[in-house]
């Protein structure tokens, strides 16, 4: 089953067209820079801001066409701000409570509870919100809105009023409903490191438009978007701990192009965990290195490269069908003499062991 998502709304000087579907599960992330229309696009998904022109159909629920509108109270959604906006007046328990009051489901209650244990808020249940931190009150907004029993979860930025030292906080709370939830969630964030942790999929924004839709994986690194040479711009890549080396501190993570060395970080052989590879990080040899301090060294083809600058290239690989990104100067990338189908080997110095 997909969502399918049709909006088309001109309002004074900016015009917002969105055409795009998205899986039923998992979590698709609506990116793009600040002012680009991503939260006036998850308002006229929840049914917050009207559009004439506008498609929404969740599975079988058709909520929006031409000719009818459900409104925003009766569309099955849970709806996080970027302010958590609790009811001051409230406990914990009772805020939590309100959600579970607005949902028909008998079973509600126990799966209240279980988020409550998910997310970590079980000590909290008798607090009153002016007694929480940023952190601790989006997790009792993340509670209640899933006390509803929404079949989608909207999250508007639900970090952007935390500090990085909250933010750290609370990713692996986001990361443990990934896991858990069996709702599809669209989370909008303009942070390309929140997307790469979390996001199943992609919809890209710039301007108002959707410009492309797609896997994660695949996106991050297609050389025909802008988020494949942001400064920032990195390959995500999947993969399973295959064992520890002890003496060195190291645990060794292996993926269809190989192995990948990562600072030993407490996982089961046998676990998986999502790796983010900058552009910046990888360089490229045409020979197998010995004498170096760099330990990830994998074989890779060239698949596409492009100018980025007067300056550098960024070129797209491929380790054995895994996609990966380079950036490297145009005077390497001419005097290794890349092309597409070229074989090298990419030099990753620095890896992020992202989930």
């Amino acid at each position: 089953m997909t969502i399918k998502v049709r909006f088309y709304r001109v309002k004074e000087n900016f015009t917002l067209d969105a055409n795009f579907s998205m899986p039923s599960k998992g979590i698709t992330a609506i990116f793009g820079p600040s002012g680009c229309g991503k939260t006036t696009l998850l308002r006229m998904v929840a049914g917050l801001d009207d559009c004439a022109n506008g498609y929404i159909k969740v599975a079988d629920s058709l909520w929006q066409d031409q000719h009818s509108f459900v409104p925003a109270h009766q569309r099955s959604i849970g709806y996080i701000f970027q302010e958590p906006s609790l009811f001051p007046h409230l406990n914990v328990q009772q805020n939590i409570n309100y959600g579970v009051k607005r949902s028909c489901a008998a079973s509600q209650k126990k799966s209240a509870d279980n988020v409550v244990e998910l997310l970590g808020i079980a000590h909290l249940l008798q607090r009153m919100p002016d007694k929480l931190s940023g952190g601790e009150k989006q997790r009792v907004a993340i509670a209640r809105a899933l006390a509803v029993n929404p079949c989608l979860l909207l999250m508007d930025e639900p970090l952007a009023a935390l500090d990085q030292k909250r933010k750290d906080e609370f990713m692996p709370y986001l990361e443990a409903l990934h896991a858990e939830l069996d709702i599809p969630v669209i989370y909008v964030s303009h942070s390309s490191m929140e997307v790469s942790r979390l996001a199943d999929h992609l919809v890209l924004m710039d301007a108002g438009h959707v410009i492309a839709t797609g896997d994660i994986h695949t996106m991050m690194t297609r050389l025909d978007l802008p988020v494949a040479h942001d400064a920032d711009a990195a390959a995500i890549i999947e993969a399973q701990v295959s064992g520890h080396d002890e003496q060195y501190h190291l645990t060794h993570m292996e993926f269809a192009g190989g192995t990948i060395n990562v600072t030993q970080k407490a996982l089961q052989v046998g676990d998986t965990a999502r790796l983010r590879l900058a552009a910046r990080d990888v360089s490229l040899t045409l020979e197998r290195q010995s004498d170096t301090s760099i330990l990830n060294i994998i074989p890779v083809t060239v698949d596409d490269i492009i100018d980025e600058s007067a300056s550098q290239v960024m070129v797209r690989l491929s380790a054995n069908g895994v996609p990966m990104l380079s950036r490297i100067t145009r005077k390497s990338a001419s005097e290794l003499k890349l092309k597409k189908g070229k074989h090298a080997y990419a030099q990753v110095k620095s890896v992020a062991l992202l989930a």
